[in-house]
């Protein structure tokens, strides 16, 4: 297992539910994208509260990495591309900004399954 990956929101909330088969990955180098943390606030004010949310989101605020306009355009032409797996914008920004990175994208996404560049984690 290589020592750093761009987290999906899937995975995130994998690890912070304590799903054991995430347990390897705690200690791996995090990079996220803003996006992530979005939908992973939103996650945790859903199904925990606001001070779990808040203290998590900041927790995680050291690990976003920048998107620029490049990264926005290619994650939309992958997203099109792709369009018969219904990826949201957020999977498609973390993919693209983990192959742009050298990363591998952690998720345990369905859609993203057998994908090259993706570690896939059920």
């Amino acid at each position: 297992m290589d020592d750093a990956y761009l987290f999906d929101t899937y995975a995130l909330v994998e690890i912070i539910k304590g799903n054991s088969n995430y347990a390897g990955f705690k200690h791996s180098r995090a990079v996220i994208t803003i996006f992530n943390l979005v939908e992973l606030h939103y996650i945790l004010l859903r199904d925990f509260n606001e001070e779990i949310a808040s203290r998590i989101l900041n927790e995680y605020e050291d690990y976003i990495i920048d998107t620029d306009i490049e990264t926005i355009k290619e994650a939309n032409e992958f997203k099109l591309l792709h369009r018969a797996k219904s990826l949201s914008f957020t999977d498609a920004v973390g993919f693209v900004s983990a192959q742009r990175c050298g990363l591998r994208f952690l998720t345990g996404d369905r859609q993203f399954k057998g994908m090259k560049g993706v570690e896939f984690v059920k």
